[in-house]
């Protein structure tokens, strides 16, 4: 993907900041763990890619980034506004930046693998948008080949329809999608277990 940009979001590493629905069933330091061991996975599958941002939250969190950062990423605060509002100006600063493609990532999909990202900017030559749905219904990979604000305004972020309505969004607008494979993200105990069944640390 040497024409394009892999964006990141992520969260500082903070107890009661991330995870909280695990940390409801465990404690807020084991969430937080479970959290560092997915960014840290997530961003494994990163090494080969030439260009990578970072975006975090919240935007005084600059030093605990610092872990997580590697020779020649982009690191940068995700700013104000919802997510939508933080996407869309990740994605619109990249293009301005020169990217030619845009490939955004969450912290919380360690089924996906670096071959994926290849796919998805292989598809981006003949589409506008490719989608990564994720089993609880949002998406695990947003890519697109230009800005599309569209698809970030109104979105009911953190439900099941995420995924739905984003595509909805971009039919409304005659892009041509691509849907890469369905994995499952990681937000409940019960999820973070299933994926250690199937791969143990």
């Amino acid at each position: 993907m040497k024409d394009g940009r892999v964006i990141v979001f992520l969260k500082a590493p903070r107890p009661g900041f991330v995870k909280t629905r695990i940390a409801v069933r465990l404690d807020d330091e084991a969430a937080t763990a479970i959290y560092q061991a997915l960014v840290g996975m997530t961003l494994s599958r990163l090494t080969e890619v030439e260009h990578v941002e970072l975006r975090y939250a919240p935007d005084e969190a600059g030093a605990e980034m610092a872990a997580w950062q590697r020779t020649g990423w982009i690191i940068r605060p995700q700013g104000e506004g919802d997510l939508g509002d933080r996407i869309n100006r990740a994605v619109a600063t990249a293009f301005d930046e020169g990217a030619g493609k845009v490939l955004i990532l969450g912290s919380d999909c360690p089924e996906f693998a670096a071959e994926d990202l290849d796919v998805a900017s292989s598809a981006l030559d003949e589409h506008d948008v490719v989608l990564g749905p994720a089993k609880d219904g949002g998406y695990w990979l947003l890519g697109l080949a230009r800005p599309r604000p569209e698809l970030f305004r109104g979105i009911p972020w953190s439900t099941d329809q995420v995924f739905r309505t984003t595509e909805n969004r971009a039919l409304e607008a005659g892009l041509r999608i691509a849907r890469l494979r369905q994995l499952r993200d990681v937000d409940t105990l019960e999820d973070w277990r299933a994926w250690l069944r199937e791969h143990p640390l």
